[in-house]
């Protein structure tokens, strides 16, 4: 029921019980009167006017209370249509609805200051619930900036709170909240969880999530529950990993011809020793200083490519002069053997767009590696275009290399056969600069091969319409 229909019913119960009270008053008193004044004689006539009297009293009475419902109804509206709609204002405000407002029609008395209140209340709910939206947001997106994994679990073991690097260290794609059930079984990270969820701190460790390594940090909350900081350390310790296998592979690169030059500078100290084993000793020895110089030239090579200090200069070049230059020095060494060296340049082909110094460096790596391990076929330079730029490389009908060492071959100092490239002087250098040198184009590397068919190993690089599409992209950037 309405409250304006609560008043006007309330009125009219009580205007009711008074209207009774004095009709039954009144009535009592007219009785009394006429009774006394009147003789006996005339009891009948005085009954029948009393009766009219009566009748009188409860018409009077009736129009009366019709009167007051009426009014009542009238003068309730004012007062109760002001009160409902603070009602449901204050309804609105409790289910969410921030926007709702009292009319500024609400004017006099203790009402309108309830108005006054109720719109102060709204407004201010409505600011701190902004302020709170703009935490929130701002939380949201510092979380999400961060290269760390953040996880905040509550006291029931709930994952409230997860941010995309967690997801993705993780691989997680539950939508939270989700039970903590769901994080990684790692007795590490379970411990850890469940000391900080007891109150007490955990020790920063690491754990390890299928093939990443992760730094793990929980912190209690002060209201129950926990947070999870986690850091992807798998570059890092591939890093640490790569400096020591460089540092030992240098080390033992440069060991075994300074051990070499050691032992015939021991020998050479003897006087008596032949002129002819002498002139062997010191060719000998000539020939370790060569392979060291080579070593440390490629890693010098290599450190300024990998830190930046060459930038390359790209021009058209002339892929079959520069051929035929780099081959011109292996024609000896070929003919020994048996292999046959050419270049194969389809007709019509455009220009190499290289740096020049880059191009020979790739070439001559790539075909004294091949005719390094080819002792009878062909030894073949090759530039073919291919998506807006040009593939060139080196095939070969050398011995191949295994399918296992393939992905490894572009690693600083990685041999498919250790013990033979040492025996034919390799560096263990030359492909992984063939890489870098790519790379710095812009262009990627590709090897493919057969073990007892042959190898083919190539470099693509961008032509010079993409090169400046990409230039000004970045400038743009």
């Amino acid at each position: 029921m309405r409250l304006a229909q609560r008043l006007v019913v309330n009125s009219f119960v009580v205007a009711t019980l008074l209207v009774g009270i004095v009709l039954f008053a009144v009535e009592r008193r007219v009785t009394e009167r006429v009774r006394a004044e009147e003789p006996a004689a005339t009891a009948i006539a005085s009954d029948e006017f009393l009766a009219k009297v009566r009748r009188d009293i409860v018409i009077a009475g009736l129009a009366a209370l019709l009167v007051g419902v009426a009014l009542a109804q009238v003068l309730a509206a004012p007062v109760a249509r002001p009160i409902e709609e603070l009602r449901d204002v204050a309804r609105g405000l409790a289910a969410g609805d921030l926007t709702q407002r009292p009319s500024r029609a609400i004017a006099g008395g203790e009402v309108a200051d309830l108005a006054e209140a109720l719109r102060r209340l709204a407004e201010q709910l409505e600011a701190r619930l902004q302020a709170l939206h703009g935490e929130e947001a701002l939380l949201v997106a510092l979380t999400e900036s961060l290269n760390e994994g953040v996880i905040a679990v509550d006291a029931r073991q709930r994952v409230v709170r997860i941010n995309a690097t967690a997801r993705q260290l993780l691989r997680l794609r539950e939508p939270v909240p989700f039970p903590a059930d769901f994080l990684p079984r790692d007795r590490t990270l379970r411990e850890a969880l469940a000391a900080v969820l007891s109150g007490s701190d955990a020790t920063p460790d690491e754990v390890r999530v299928d093939d990443r390594t992760l730094s793990l940090t929980a912190r209690p909350l002060p209201g129950g529950g926990a947070v999870l900081a986690l850091y992807d350390l798998t570059p890092i310790r591939r890093l640490e990993a790569v400096r020591r296998d460089f540092v030992a592979n240098v080390s033992h690169e440069l060991r075994t011809p300074l051990t070499v030059i050691g032992g015939f500078v021991e020998t050479l100290q003897d006087e008596e020793l032949p002129p002819a084993l002498r002139r062997q000793f010191l060719g000998m020895a000539e020939s370790n200083v060569r392979r060291m110089q080579r070593i440390v030239d490629d890693l010098l090579d290599l450190s300024r490519i990998e830190s930046g200090g060459w930038i390359p200069n790209p021009v058209d070049l002339d892929f079959a002069a520069i051929a035929a230059e780099v081959l011109a020095p292996l024609q000896t060494a070929a003919a020994a053997k048996g292999v046959d060296l050419r270049t194969e340049l389809p007709p019509g082909a455009p220009a190499l767009y290289m740096d020049p110094t880059a191009v020979r460096q790739i070439l001559s790596n790539l075909s004294e590696n091949a005719l390094r391990h080819t002792t009878s076929g062909a030894v073949v330079l090759f530039a073919v275009p291919e998506d807006g730029g040009m593939r060139i490389g080196v095939r070969d009908t050398g011995s191949g290399i295994g399918a296992d060492h393939l992905p490894r071959i572009f690693e600083r100092f990685y041999r498919a056969d250790p013990g033979r490239a040492r025996e034919v002087g390799g560096t263990g250098l030359g492909l992984s600069i063939v890489r870098h040198l790519a790379e710095a184009h812009g262009g990627t590397v590709n090897a493919e091969s057969n073990a007892g068919v042959g190898t083919t190993i190539s470099a693509w690089v961008p032509g010079p319409e993409h090169t400046a599409a990409d230039d000004t992209a970045a400038a743009a950037d």
